[in-house]
């Protein structure tokens, strides 16, 4: 499965360079040009890991990720900073801002990978990078991969990611908006029962043989279970 990486770069010729030389790697790219846009992108589309330049227009990088680093739904995702500057102080400042790593321009695109790698490496949480199997139900992270049997299931990413959550969160009902917030990323413009009609296409692919799995909890929301 190809890691997400969110670039952010007011300069273009610097998020191109960046983003040929990611996509070589085999990741996949967003990018934005100010912290407004990444911020948005961020809550939207749940990147792996964010590539943040010290110096952008309007809200600074250190801004972006002290704002980033205090909110529970994104404060977990890595993020490197990028910049220009070398003095030790600044290193120590965008390390106290909530940054996971700091490269200094210019710096080669293999090192900026194998830095990547490394962060990512580091703040991947147990379980999200393993197999979980359930009554013959398998979900394979690295692939990307569903499959019930040896067989393959055609599955859309909201439902891939709602299972996964559930998959590694087993025996706990959680309420519609607890969904949403580890889901789909505390987006406020997804209605609560949208929920609901995620838990039904999941069910659906799910098929007869496991869709008992996901239940209703009356009241509350939903639990993933085999009892």
């Amino acid at each position: 499965m190809s890691r997400t990486v969110l670039i952010v770069d007011d300069e273009a010729p610097i998020r191109e360079m960046i983003a040929m030389a990611l996509e070589m790697a085999d990741f996949r790219i967003l990018e934005a040009e100010d912290a407004i846009t990444a911020h948005e992108l961020v809550v939207d589309e749940r990147p792996d890991l964010i590539l943040l330049d010290w110096m952008l227009p309007g809200v600074s990088g250190i801004d972006l990720a002290r704002r980033l680093k205090r909110d529970p739904i994104t404060r977990d995702i890595p993020i490197v900073l990028l910049t220009a500057r070398s003095e030790e102080d600044n290193k120590v400042q965008g390390l106290e801002s909530g940054a996971d790593d700091y490269i200094t321009k210019p710096f080669s695109p293999r090192e900026l990978i194998a830095r990547l790698k490394a962060v990512l490496r580091r703040t991947t949480p147990a379980g999200v990078e393993e197999t979980v199997e359930v009554g013959g139900l398998l979900l394979d992270p690295v692939s990307h991969r569903v499959s019930v049997d040896g067989r393959a299931l055609e599955i859309g990413p909201t439902e891939y990611r709602l299972l996964q959550f559930f998959m590694t969160h087993q025996e706990r009902a959680y309420t519609r908006t607890q969904l949403l917030d580890q889901v789909w990323g505390g987006n406020v413009y997804v209605e609560e029962r949208t929920v609901d009609v995620h838990i039904r296409r999941l069910r659906k692919v799910l098929g007869d043989a496991h869709q008992h799995l996901v239940q209703t909890v009356r009241g509350t929301g939903y639990r993933f279970s085999s009892r």
